[in-house]
């Protein structure tokens, strides 16, 4: 969440109060304090972003913050049983959040929505809505000494989080950046590591220097950079817990080798495997879990070579990358299990079934904790697109993400909107899920589980059925056919759109992959706008080409077929000028979100546009068969965009005015009024 709070801060004053009040560690005269940097959330009306909420008492919905959680579990309450604090470092609903374990689980059954990974799940709590306590901490991590929780950050310890929350910070006598390169990922971690009674320092780094970043692939579509290196360092402890002298850092080993993850370890020092001493279990940046066993003794470590953790015969993995595993005994049965927050901003739970085979701990399919559901939520960077599906009268949402899914939200009416909790589209009787693989990114093989999915929701063929256009991280446009009715869309299997290029079909010059016969390759992550833009009866195509240009590619009827022509670029700035709109090449390319909408009622369509929040492109009329359009600005103040924003319009109060909607990089939709609304 934000800086906007997911209640009003007299709200939150009254909810922090009453946490001290019903048995904080804190003590009375050490009450916890709300979070003075937030900002009051706006009305419904105000001429400012608003979140959308579900305004759906009992839904219960999968529990998470913005863009990255990093899941910190602890008794923040004091009342017993695990909270969870979950910080985001990513814009716009930076800070560090916590989640209220009201410590009854519900059973399986009662749980008003689900999704696919929960449906099976039972036993667990369902958590509070988010309290925003302060502001994120980068690569925020979480140690237990003698059963309490210990936070820290690169070279920075939070003394008592559960008391202080982030308002003491103590730096530690040694450099941020332990490590001999620049760092991505920079974890730090205090653990007794020889058993000696003072507490050591764990660190995991994340070495991006041979990766490089983008571009690197030879025609066949082979990586020729180096990959991600994830390290492990031990800072031995010299002096003691209470004044602490740090030795000279110096990597983990593994069977003789340094302990080489690929990129983000996220270490972990517990007894998995029940013998009495600490194992080490570290993640990655993408998928896997590796585990370190032990061989050694508690005093001496010594560790075998990195295995996969599997849970049956399939790699045990998080549903999307950037994970983040923290080990904790959450059942408190005795045996070691993972919280793990994601990219998504879920945290999700590996259970420890008790059992070892092999050395190895067996561990059980994720479960996602769940909370009271409040903010309307799918992913991250959403890509919503407002629109009637099920033809019930009113506009729904239908959403892509970074993940490379297609989501739709039901609208179940009223003004502001009641929701339901978000439902995956299918085609062809699978989930719809476009992934990257190891080259489908121009940012290299690190990015195979993103998709980035971005769409329009239309009739594409013309038979009175809604259909998706969708583009992803591929920049490869698809048509997803509804083979259903109006009221119960039924998508068939992806096709390529193809287009009448006379010749061979042009690419963006960093692909290393050739378009196949006629179809349409351009920027990735950029929005395949479906329009009649001519008005013709036909629906044509609006988006960037190849070099990054805004172009029409206009529907036609030739011999019989209908065709897609090649691009024409009738939108202009006000020297009449191509809209170049890329910002620039390869993985800085494309990444361009936008829709049309008369937004100021002057009776044109204008061009609303991805930026800091939303850009107005204001259409001036037409001159020689171009429409010129003008950048305005942003629509408000407040930014919704680290990497990209992506708008929509909706009309859900039915006034005949389109409204604004955003998906942001949080994975959450931000309402704007029109401020050009009718006159009473």
């Amino acid at each position: 969440m934000s800086n906007h709070q997911p209640l009003s801060f007299s709200i939150a004053v009254l909810l922090f109060s009453l946490t001290v009040l019903r048995g904080s560690p804190c003590g009375a005269d050490q009450a916890l304090k709300p979070d003075r940097t937030a900002r009051p959330e706006p009305a419904w009306t105000d001429r400012d972003f608003v979140r959308l909420k579900y305004q759906h008492p009992g839904l219960v919905v999968d529990l998470g913050v913005g863009l990255w959680a990093w899941p910190l579990p602890m008794d923040y309450d004091g009342d017993g049983d695990y909270d969870l604090l979950v910080s985001c470092p990513d814009v716009p609903s930076r800070g560090t959040f916590f989640f209220e374990n009201p410590g009854k689980p519900k059973p399986a059954n009662s749980i008003s929505a689900k999704s696919a990974q929960t449906a099976a799940g039972c036993g667990l709590p369902v958590f509070k809505r988010a309290v925003r306590i302060g502001p994120a901490v980068r690569n925020a991590q979480v140690s237990y000494v003698d059963g309490r929780p210990r936070v820290l950050a690169c070279n920075v310890e939070y003394a008592d989080v559960p008391a202080h929350q982030f308002r003491r910070p103590k730096r530690l006598p040694l450099p941020c950046n332990i490590h001999s390169h620049k760092v991505r990922a920079n974890q730090w971690k205090v653990v007794d590591y020889d058993n000696d009674g003072r507490q050591d320092l764990i660190v995991g780094v994340g070495d991006w220097t041979d990766y490089g970043w983008d571009n690197a692939y030879d025609a066949q579509g082979h990586w020729t950079h180096g990959p991600l290196h994830g390290y492990v360092y031990l800072v031995r402890n010299m002096g003691t817990s209470e004044n602490p002298k740090y030795d000279k850092p110096r990597q983990l080993e593994a069977a003789g080798k340094v302990i080489d993850t690929y990129g983000m370890p996220s270490p972990n020092l517990a007894d998995f495997d029940g013998d009495g001493d600490l194992d080490l279990l570290c993640g990655d940046f993408v998928e896997t879990f590796t585990y370190f066993q032990n061989v050694g003794t508690r005093s001496e470590p010594h560790f075998e070579a990195g295995r996969v953790l599997t849970s049956g015969d399939q790699p045990l993995r998080p549903d999307s990358p950037m994970f983040v595993p923290v080990a904790i005994d959450w059942d408190r049965d005795g045996d070691t299990d993972l919280v793990v927050g994601q990219e998504d901003g879920r945290v999700m739970l590996f259970e420890h079934t008790g059992q070892v085979v092999a050395g190895m701990p067996q561990f059980k399919v994720a479960q996602f904790f769940q909370q009271q559901a409040e903010a309307v939520k799918f992913g991250v960077l959403a890509t919503p697109v407002g629109y009637d599906w099920d033809a019930d009268g009113d506009q729904d949402l239908i959403c892509g993400d970074a993940a490379g899914r297609i989501g739709w939200i039901e609208n179940l009416g009223g003004f502001p909107p009641r929701w339901a909790a978000p439902v995956r589209l299918r085609a062809a009787g699978k989930t719809i899920r476009i992934q990257a693989g190891p080259n489908g990114s121009i940012q290299g093989p690190c990015e195979a589980k993103w998709g980035y999915t971005t769409l329009s929701v239309a009739d594409w063929d013309q038979d009175g059925l809604a259909d998706l256009v969708v583009n992803s991280i591929w920049g490869k446009v698809l048509w997803y056919r509804n083979r259903g009715t109006r009221s119960e869309p039924k998508l068939a299997a992806a096709a390529p759109l193809e287009v009448s290029w006379g010749g061979k079909p042009p690419k963006p010059a960093w692909n290393w992959w050739q378009p196949e016969g006629q179809t349409l390759a351009t920027q990735w992550r950029t929005t395949p706008q479906v329009i009649d833009f001519n008005g013709d009866g036909l629906n044509d195509l609006v988006m960037l080409d190849a070099r990054g240009d805004l172009a029409l590619f206009e529907r036609a009827n030739r011999n019989g077929r209908r065709v897609l022509l090649p691009p024409q670029y009738p939108l202009v700035n006000e020297k009449l000028e191509r809209l170049h709109l890329a910002q620039g090449v390869a993985g800085h390319s494309g990444r361009r979100k936008f829709c049309f909408a008369d937004w100021d009622r002057d009776g044109r369509l204008d061009l609303l546009l991805n930026g800091q929040n939303v850009n107005f492109w204001h259409n001036l009329g037409s001159r020689d068969n171009k429409t010129i359009y003008q950048d305005q600005g942003p629509v408000a103040d407040r930014r919704l965009a680290g990497h990209s924003s992506s708008p929509t319009t909706v009309d859900w109060d039915r006034n005949g005015v389109p409204d604004l909607l955003v998906g942001a990089e949080d994975g959450f939709f931000y309402y704007l009024q029109n401020p050009h609304q009718p006159p009473n």
